[in-house]
């Protein structure tokens, strides 16, 4: 994708003119990517099954179940936000390392030399529920204003039940991802991201949307799991969202995509320039600030931003 500091766009679709693509569950890495850079969101079809998400919702419930509602209007008073997926649910692990969601991520994330999980969530939206006001998932980085086109969030929300426009699907403005930041939207303005059980929401971190509100009698499920370029923290902190024995417990590259990596190069080594990994297994890469090939990497993408590619 183009990471060069592009023009905002001043002018936003209106929601006749919206359209969110569907693609199918075959959809490749660069595939789905391409849409994102497009549209700021896409939708694959039906990627997990239906024994998937009830499996994962079943681990889950037990802590579903004693999660409080929201404080206020934003998190939502009539909305629980359920977090600690990977330690909490061996079902969830599969679709924080879904292949479909990692090959958008290297595909999307390709100006940089790595990226890491951000959060685990899954978002009830219970009867009544009113809109969410309309934001932009980045502006959690005390509202750096990152070049637009330069993007540091690749997100998912999987459904955990039909998403609907009366139940309360995620509502978007579709191209927003390229305007100017700080703008304000009413829910007039955006439209839902409807979508089947087991279908997948991919939206960049710079795109505009909401929560919708909850018009029927049964609660709305969406699980939420997004990525973040390694050199930003996280919004969930997974070292101690995952405790140490279960961290030690999971595949190394589940370890590596929770934290237990290096962000780009230098940043986030042990004490003597140890791999992090060291601190969940032996046997990790060599000593230093990291790879020289990464390294090298990140300076041709510097040299060609230079060049104006």
């Amino acid at each position: 994708m183009s990471v060069t500091d592009q023009p905002s766009t001043t002018t936003a679709m209106a929601p006749e003119e919206m359209a969110i693509t569907h693609l199918p569950s075959d959809a490749t890495g660069a595939e789905i990517a391409a849409a994102l850079e497009r549209d700021g969101c896409v939708v694959v079809d039906n990627l997990a099954s239906d024994d998937t998400i009830d499996a994962l919702l079943a681990e889950m419930q037990p802590f579903v179940d004693v999660t409080p509602t929201g404080p206020d209007e934003f998190t939502g008073f009539q909305t629980t936000r359920t977090g600690g997926l990977v330690a909490r649910s061996e079902t969830a692990r599969s679709l924080v390392a879904h292949p479909t969601a990692l090959a958008a991520c290297d595909a999307f994330f390709d100006h940089v030399t790595n990226y890491q999980l951000h959060l685990t969530q899954i978002i009830a939206i219970g009867p009544d529920a009113a809109e969410q006001g309309v934001h932009r998932d980045q502006w959690a980085f005390d509202f750096f204003p990152f070049p637009n086109g330069y993007e540091v969030q690749c997100n998912t929300i999987w459904a955990g039940t039909d998403f609907t426009e009366a139940n309360g699907a995620t509502r978007v403005v579709v191209g927003s991802h390229r305007l100017e930041d700080g703008r304000k939207f009413p829910i007039e303005q955006t439209i839902p991201a409807e979508m089947t059980k087991g279908s997948v929401l991919f939206y960049t971190g710079a795109l505009y949307h909401g929560g919708g509100p909850n018009q029927t009698e049964a609660t709305r499920v969406g699980i939420n799991i997004t990525y973040n370029v390694a050199w930003l923290r996280q919004e969930e902190n997974q070292y101690l969202t995952v405790p140490l024995d279960v961290a030690a417990t999971l595949d190394e590259p589940l370890q590596r995509l929770i934290g237990y990596n290096r962000g780009a190069y230098a940043l986030g080594y042990i004490d003597d320039l140890r791999d992090p990994i060291e601190a969940l297994r032996t046997g990790g890469q060599n000593g230093g600030f990291g790879d020289r090939d990464s390294l090298d990497d990140a300076l041709d993408r510097r040299d060609r931003l230079g060049d104006g590619d």
